[in-house]
């Protein structure tokens, strides 16, 4: 769970920094200040406009093609391509496009970033590379 790209982690920290630097009592009037003001902003007609025109801007695309009509032409142009593309080729893709978005995607909560396998022979050989580097 992030909020603005703060994690968990990083929010326990900036909340023991606060608590040194302000001390309990002053870090409760702290708090209640955030929060009114955090209240103010989001109930107000400002921010009820921003979130719309960011959802109406997400959507935007799609809404184009749909009102121009160019669902079916797209379609076309992606069974064209599967047409010219040879199978091999496509295996290809899909494969890096999957190794791509392993590191491009953020990890479900509560799930583990895949770890990248290294054989024994890539291990081996690494260490013989720093035991010949250590040597020289």
């Amino acid at each position: 769970m992030d909020i603005l790209g703060v994690g968990p982690l990083e929010l326990f920290f900036i909340l023991i920094i606060a608590l040194i630097v302000l001390g309990p009592s002053d870090m409760v009037k702290a708090g209640r200040t955030i929060g009114k003001f955090l209240r103010q902003v989001v109930t107000s007609s400002t921010w009820r406009a921003v979130t719309r025109t960011s959802d109406e801007l997400r959507t935007l695309p799609n809404k184009l093609i749909r009102d121009a009509g160019l669902e079916e032409d797209f379609k076309e142009i992606q069974e064209a391509t599967k047409k010219v593309v040879p199978p091999s080729l496509d295996s290809d893709i899909s494969k890096w496009q999957e190794d791509i978005d392993t590191w491009t995607t953020p990890p479900a909560i509560g799930k583990q970033p895949p770890e990248t396998e290294i054989s024994d022979d890539d291990h081996t050989s690494a260490t013989e590379d720093r035991v010949e580097e250590e040597e020289s």
